[in-house]
């Protein structure tokens, strides 16, 4: 549930980057780009590469630093403050499924280092302890991947699935204002991808956490969230919600990018499941 009349979790305003200005292979990726987003609203993003997609991300995250325009997260004016700063008001997970842990540390320990990042005074050798192994067996019994009984298992020897399950976790415990799901789902099985995207949906709605998830599925970009928008040539073209999105199959999605862009989506990536 979204509250409108609430302070915007995300804003961007006129958001633009360049690379290479000034070259004959100046690319420009942000091109003004407007967006808001409120709390507890999830909204998907589309576009074929070269979009800017990524590019809005790293501007959101703090790993790029724009050319031009405004970020802020819950109010506050975030534009030029470093990814690790940011860090405490946002979380990202990434494509590769090892991104967002630590390979050669336990489940338990991934967990309860993510603990740490959110709880003053936690620290890996709370992993160890009764309360805290309680307390991160039953985090885990609520993602439905079997992970409590695998608490001291490398995550690097986990399946791809439980490895983004773990990092969902991890990338949520400590209640962020905003999520960033960057096609946390590509490098997945089919049957994987459907688990973790509903896991994804209902940590959400159940934390009412802003995300945002690029994703190349146009389908499940339908299907999850309040939103989907289309980029194009660095900039937010069209934004669907509503009745209008419930309405609205893969083959509409298409045409709504080829008359928001003025050219079909072309890209190997996209996959067009209905």
């Amino acid at each position: 549930m979204t509250d409108n009349n609430a302070t915007p979790t995300l804003e961007v305003r006129a958001l633009s980057k360049t690379f290479n200005p000034g070259t004959t292979v100046a690319h420009r990726a942000l091109d003004g780009v407007d967006l808001t987003l409120a709390p507890g609203e999830f909204a998907c993003i589309v576009g074929s590469n070269g979009a800017g997609k990524s590019t809005l991300f790293n501007a959101v995250a703090g790993s790029v630093i724009p050319d031009a325009g405004l970020i802020r997260i819950a109010g506050k004016n975030v534009t030029f403050d470093p990814d690790y700063r940011r860090a405490r008001c946002l979380s990202r997970v990434f494509q590769d499924p090892l991104k967002g842990t630590a390979p050669h540390l336990t489940v338990a320990e991934n967990v309860s280092l993510a603990l740490g990042r959110s709880q003053k005074g936690a620290s890996l050798r709370f992993a160890m302890r009764k309360e805290k192994r309680d307390l991160i067996r039953e985090r885990l019994a609520t993602l439905g991947f079997g992970l409590e009984d695998r608490m001291d298992v490398k995550v690097g020897a986990l399946s791809g699935g439980q490895r983004q399950a773990v990092t969902l976790l991890m990338a949520t415990i400590g209640q962020p204002h905003l999520l960033l799901l960057d096609e946390h789902t590509a490098a997945l099985d089919p049957e994987a991808t459907e688990r973790v995207l509903q896991l994804t949906d209902r940590v959400v709605r159940e934390q009412g956490i802003a995300t945002l998830m690029v994703t190349h599925d146009l389908g499940d970009a339908l299907r999850y969230g309040d939103r989907t928008l289309v980029m194009h040539g660095g900039k937010i073209v069209a934004d669907v919600s509503g009745p209008e999105r419930d309405a609205m199959d893969v083959d509409g999605l298409l045409a709504l990018f080829r008359a928001s862009a003025g050219e079909d989506l072309a890209d190997d990536k996209v996959l067009l499941k209905a």
